[in-house]
């Protein structure tokens, strides 16, 4: 097997290189074979329950019904995450990794361009200010929006994450920035078909399955919440109270969580799936679409920096099988690691673990910077958040009990 290798890198980021780098590794229910997992959920296009997506896939030849447990986005952030955590405990290469961070006035609450849905291009870093100048007036952020894969020296300096994860610009009237992503994944299960049982709920209240209240009670209640809950929550529970105050009825304490449910079949259940995929690629091809203004020689080893934190943040992700609750997973089989090598070809490596990650990150970068005069030194914009935004920050108003 080959090991991934700065120079193996060095070779797929060059000109006529490989296309892609692809990780596979075989999956399945931590509870056997007759458990069900909890797929992704998504908002539907009509009504207001979530649904699961299904699509049609070829398994051994075969056009099958799968289901999507993890999705590409998902999957990215997972990586993200790993990346996240591990600057959080002071690692001594990801610490390095230029960022531009977002924090608020409480101080308690700051963001990245690694953990925001549109890296640098964030709406909560293009709200923000920075000495009471708008970051939009900023030089320094103007650069990192005018880059471009003729040059984009800004971003690696300012957020290689946007260039791994992809990132676009939208909000911009012209000169729109648009990346893909360098890494995409996803998690899939092959099952029966797309029909989607349901599973039962309840709560039990160990006081009472039914607690009344006055209409005076309630209100009071609701007032002592008040602060956290959100405003429509709020108007909607004084609507029920005064309606039922209206109907000379007492007031049901469900809505404010007290008493119980009965059981009912009123929620999505898991999906038993016969095998379970989780796949990447690392697209060379698309790295080598980009331009650094450092030279050949020294675009190549810009290019191969971002393959190596690309499959750091892969390796962190891949040793943390953690989803969400009900879909508990297991790796069922070694990962199969293969590099593309044109025509047919195709070499077999070794996977990276976090070590060797590490590693492999830390001789990139050392390369990246006597080649091509690379600089990562931590943070390279620190913007202060917009108050109103955290003022208007609200929950989600379709959550229920």
């Amino acid at each position: 097997m080959t090991v991934i290798s700065m120079d193996l890198l060095l070779g797929a980021v060059a000109p006529g290189g490989g296309s892609c780098l692809t990780s596979v590794t075989e999956l399945a229910a931590a509870g056997g074979r007759h458990s069900a997992v909890a797929p992704a959920k998504f908002a539907p296009v009509r009504g207001n329950e979530s649904v699961y997506a299904y699509e049609r896939r070829y398994l051994d030849g075969e056009l099958r019904t799968a289901v999507v447990i993890d999705s590409k986005q998902s999957q990215l952030n997972r990586a993200e995450s790993g990346l996240m955590l591990a600057i959080e405990d002071g690692h001594p290469v990801l610490s390095r990794i230029p960022r531009v961070t977002v924090t608020y006035s409480s101080g308690d609450l700051v963001f990245s361009d690694l953990g925001l849905p549109h890296r640098v291009f964030d709406g909560h870093i293009r709200a923000g200010t920075r000495d009471g100048v708008p970051v939009t007036d900023l030089e320094f952020y103007r650069a990192i929006r005018d880059a471009s894969p003729a040059n984009a020296r800004a971003l690696l300096d300012s957020s290689p994450v946007t260039l791994v994860f992809g990132g676009w610009d939208a909000s911009r009237r012209s000169r729109q920035g648009r990346w893909r992503s360098t890494l995409v994944g996803e998690i899939i299960g092959f099952c029966a078909g797309t029909r989607t049982d349901m599973r039962g709920g309840a709560r039990v209240d160990p006081l009472a399955m039914q607690v009344s209240l006055s209409g005076e009670q309630a209100l009071q209640m609701i007032a002592q919440q008040s602060d956290e809950l959100s405003p429509k929550k709020v108007e909607d529970l004084r609507k029920s109270v005064v309606k039922a105050q209206k109907d000379k009825k007492a007031f049901s304490g469900s809505p404010l969580g007290l008493g119980g449910i009965p059981p009912a079949l009123s929620q999505l259940a898991g999906v038993a799936c016969d095998r379970i995929i989780r796949s990447h690629v690392l697209s060379f091809a698309a790295l080598r679409q980009i331009r650094f203004g450092a030279g050949a020689e020294g675009d190549q080893a810009c290019r191969a920096l971002l393959a190596a934190l690309a499959l750091n943040g892969l390796a962190r992700s891949d040793a943390e099988l953690y989803l969400r609750a009900n879909c508990d997973l297991i790796e069922a089989g070694a990962t199969r690691v293969t590099l593309d090598e044109r025509r047919g070809r195709e070499a077999v490596l070794e996977p990276l673990g976090i070590k060797d990650a590490d590693a492999l990150l830390a001789e990139s970068l050392a390369h990246a910077e006597s080649t091509a005069g690379v600089r990562w030194e931590g943070p390279v914009l620190e913007v202060t958040g917009n108050q109103a935004i955290i003022e208007g920050a609200l929950a989600d108003e379709n959550e229920k009990e």
